[in-house]
């Protein structure tokens, strides 16, 4: 708010200022005055159509044909397209080591560098692979592909061409228009009457500039993804280059008993690098075993004998069942009869 009242103050001074030159010079100016008043009074008061009006102008002139929009004067030409080349190439080779460095040789030949690079397997097994991305020069992008395939047998190519003409040449005309915005935009900071538009005046020249760089930045992008050829190579390592005719039945039939032969060798021998790896183990269950036979029969002696002498405890012990006894029944005495004198007939 402080900002915008010391802003409002000037701009009434200055308005006063000119009102007084004006009333002074009336004699002499005549009927100018006022026109002279008017126009500088609008073009202090509203700069934001003269910024408009300025920016329209710079997309028409973009539109007519400035000598920064076109790509060259013979932009119908075949030179003139902007077209990025990309290619996937897949090679094998029995000879890794080999086909990796007539790779390289061939990547620095032809004026190329390595983007990335990453390899992968065992040379012992015969299972090693390279994947990188080459850059090469367009000039020399089909001379590179000729002196690739030359490095090992190739196993598949894919090509691509986008023509990105009309992508170009629209950020070319933006940025044209960018470019005369931003000159016209100075010429007003630079004739700017009051603070308050200088200050408009540079937040939209700082805008403009931001986007001037974006576009900039994407001009170099696709120079540098036309000027440089993108290849992406994959060598992988093989016992067998894959054929590239046909082959008949009876080569399909000796290819599998050699490819069974080969399956069982590595089996063998990867069974027995298995046990060399853990010999520690090996070694004492070797040792637990050993000692299991050995101890064997006496173990067995040991277990006969205890049998033996428990059916022998079995046959001498007398088993005798408890009897339980019974209460004693109280006995009647019987007394023996008496004699009462009287003979018994």
């Amino acid at each position: 708010m402080k900002r915008v009242t010391i802003s409002a103050r000037l701009a009434a001074v200055l308005t006063a200022l000119t009102l007084l030159l004006a009333l002074s010079a009336c004699g002499a100016s005549g009927g100018n005055t006022a026109a002279d008043f008017s126009e500088s009074t609008t073009a202090a008061t509203a700069p934001e159509e003269s910024l408009n009006s300025s920016s329209t102008a710079d997309s028409a002139e973009a539109g007519e044909g400035s000598g920064t929009v076109t790509l060259d004067p013979g932009a119908t030409s075949e030179s003139a397209r902007k077209i990025i080349y990309t290619a996937s190439l897949e090679l094998e080779a029995t000879d890794f080591d080999a086909a990796r460095t007539a790779l390289m040789d061939a990547v620095e030949a032809q004026g190329g560098y390595l983007e990335h690079s990453s390899q992968d397997g065992s040379a012992e097994y015969q299972s090693r692979s390279l994947d990188c991305t080459v850059r090469v020069p367009a000039d020399n992008y089909r001379a590179f592909l000729e002196a690739a395939a030359k490095t090992g047998s190739q196993r598949y190519l894919s090509e691509d061409a986008n023509d990105i003409t009309a992508g170009y040449v629209d950020v070319q005309a933006r940025l044209a228009a960018l470019e005369n915005q931003r000159d016209r935009l100075n010429a007003l900071a630079a004739s700017a009457e009051t603070t308050a538009d200088l200050l408009e005046i540079e937040s939209q020249l700082s805008d403009v500039q931001y986007e001037i760089e974006s576009y900039t930045r994407q001009l170099r992008a696709m120079d540098d993804q036309v000027s440089y050829s993108t290849v992406y190579i994959s060598l992988y390592e093989v016992a067998t280059l894959t054929p590239v005719t046909p082959v008949t039945f009876g080569e399909k039939v000796g290819r599998a008993f050699g490819d069974g032969w080969e399956g069982f060798v590595d089996f063998v021998q990867g069974t027995v690098l298995a046990i060399v790896t853990i010999w520690p183990l090996v070694i004492l269950a070797a040792v637990v075993v050993i000692v299991l036979l050995v101890t064997r029969p006496a173990r067995r002696a040991r277990r006969e004998a205890k049998a033996v002498a428990r059916q022998a405890a079995r046959s001498q012990t007398a088993y005798t069942y408890p009897v339980t006894p019974t209460p004693e029944q109280p006995q009647e005495e019987k007394t023996p009869p008496q004699d009462s004198g009287t003979p018994k007939y």
